[in-house]
């Protein structure tokens, strides 16, 4: 299921980076480090499923959340319309399924 949850996670940060950001594809800066990330905590999860649960926070409140509201510090490029706003929507739900599970995990691993 955590397997399931990862690829869930991670195509709807991929959506969220190719749909609907500017010329963005799946090599570009924005996505790719970000997926080596994935990649990474992945095979840390053998150990801890504590950093992935970080991570699918981090991309769930940071990427899918926080980033819409109106800082003055953040670039908004595209402009926010409803359309972008429910590419967040849709990212942010994506990363609940992985943050669930892996803080299941991370407190008790033998259940998973």
């Amino acid at each position: 299921m955590i397997g399931l949850a990862i690829a869930v996670a991670w195509l709807g940060f991929v959506l969220h980076n190719v749909a609907d950001l500017p010329g963005q594809t799946l090599l570009s800066a924005e996505t790719l480090f970000p997926s080596l990330v994935y990649v990474a905590l992945i095979g840390v999860l053998r150990w801890s499923a504590w950093p992935l649960f970080g991570w699918a926070v981090l991309n769930g409140v940071g990427g899918g959340l926080l980033s819409v509201l109106p800082f003055p510090f953040l670039p908004f490029d595209p402009v926010q319309s409803f359309s972008h706003y429910s590419f967040h929507v849709i990212y942010a739900a994506t990363q609940i399924p992985l943050a669930v599970l892996t803080f299941r995990r991370a407190r008790q691993p033998q259940a998973l």
